[in-house]
């Protein structure tokens, strides 16, 4: 029978992350030697505090409903840690806590975009920026940036892409897929722009912590001025920092009368966060910093230890990351080198024949890409190269 569908959802196109990671599982689970690099989180578990935290908030009888927007104590944590981290000041009308940053991105969208809206999107982006643009009734204006501009719009970029139907731009930094990171002066001349055209700034930071570079450099562009304070969407969350990515617990800080919008838009969508989940984050912004700390110093280890070895690789051609865990690596000439004739052919190929999960670039606007995690057990994330290696070689 042909079920009718709703247009809207019969427009969405499926995560190549989701998608890759779940075909890599299917194969290990039938047996195959695969060695997936697509996943977005760290290969660490959650840090024991945060887990004893959310058992014994639970023992203590914390299971029942929350306030959608969440937990007073955890929205002062988060305040606090803008505050130590950023310099930035919020009040708890200010804090939207939800189910996950994803979920909290596209509430945001929700409550500033109308039909017709435009938001301006560098690429490359992540895989799920265009798709709820679209679910709000936005519109993705896609600016390209490359290579040779470390894949950052320019401040001239995002002036020549304004229009009178501009509403927002996305900044992620530190980037998926591409691991660079905004400088303090970058963002001042976006943030300019932003500012003269009255433009929202939804700046995802989910891997702020997560850089590998002078930490005087790494600012929110929401503490530049009392203008873009009061125009940027500042969205992070627990997940990447405290290897919490199954605990779905994000946030938005922005000015009251978006965040009010919020949270009305998720008292009719999800309600609260997980409860103990909450308390989970709580103990992850009040308590031992040392587990995270170890694990962004793993991360840094891992990105020089392996870099070198990428750009040995015949085709490969890399660009060395300032954050985040991931590669980003043009390999248009490994895969004409190979005989195929785009990269999500040579993607497939690896897959099939090297056993080796990598994430296509075309799933964020690049086709000529791949994105590999290092967020990999290193003996496995060098098995995997000598796989490549040798595909490309044999």
């Amino acid at each position: 029978m042909d079920l009718p569908l709703s247009k809207r959802v019969q427009e969405i196109a499926a995560s190549p992350t989701l998608a890759i990671t779940a075909k890599a599982r299917e194969m290990k689970q039938a047996g195959v030697d695969v060695i997936g690099l697509g996943a977005g989180e760290p290969d660490f578990n959650t840090p024991q505090n945060i887990i004893d935290a959310a058992v014994d908030s639970m023992n203590k009888g914390f299971t029942k409903y929350t306030a959608t927007t969440g937990i007073p104590e955890l929205k002062q944590a988060i305040i606090g840690k803008l505050q130590q981290d950023q310099d930035l000041a919020y009040k708890p009308n200010q804090i939207f806590v939800g189910t996950g940053a994803k979920h909290v991105l596209y509430c945001a969208f929700q409550a500033i975009l109308n039909p017709g809206d435009e938001v301006i999107v560098p690429v490359p982006y992540w895989v799920t920026y265009p798709e709820q643009i679209k679910l709000a009734g936005g519109v993705p204006i896609f600016v390209e940036t490359g290579f040779e501009a470390d894949f950052k719009i320019t401040a001239a970029d995002f002036e020549k892409a304004v229009t009178s139907k501009t509403r927002a731009i996305v900044l992620n930094s530190p980037n998926n897929p591409t691991g660079m990171t905004y400088s303090k002066a970058e963002l001042v001349a976006i943030g300019k722009v932003a500012e003269k055209h009255g433009i929202y700034v939804v700046s995802d930071e989910i891997y702020e912590k997560l850089y590998y570079g002078d930490k005087k450099e790494l600012v929110s562009i929401a503490s530049l001025s009392d203008a873009l304070y009061q125009l940027t969407i500042v969205i992070n969350g627990v997940s990447k920092a405290y290897a919490m990515t199954g605990w779905r617990i994000g946030y938005a800080a922005a000015a009251e009368p978006i965040i009010a919008s919020m949270g009305r838009l998720a008292d009719h969508m999800t309600s609260n966060p997980t409860a103990n989940a909450q308390y989970g984050a709580m103990e992850a912004y009040n308590g031992e910093q040392a587990v995270p700390e170890t694990m962004y110093q793993a991360f840094e280890e891992r990105m020089e230890r392996f870099y070198p070895i990428l750009e040995s690789i015949p085709g490969f051609k890399p660009k060395k990351p300032s954050g985040a865990f991931y590669f980003f690596i043009d390999v248009a000439e490994a895969a004409q080198m190979k005989g195929f004739a785009d990269v999500d052919a040579f993607a497939k190929s690896l897959l099939d024949d090297a056993f080796v999960a990598v994430v296509p670039g075309s799933g964020f606007g690049m086709p000529d890409y791949i994105r590999i995690s290092y967020a990999t057990d290193p003996a496995l994330f060098e098995q995997a190269l000598n796989r490549i290696n040798d595909f490309m070689k044999n």
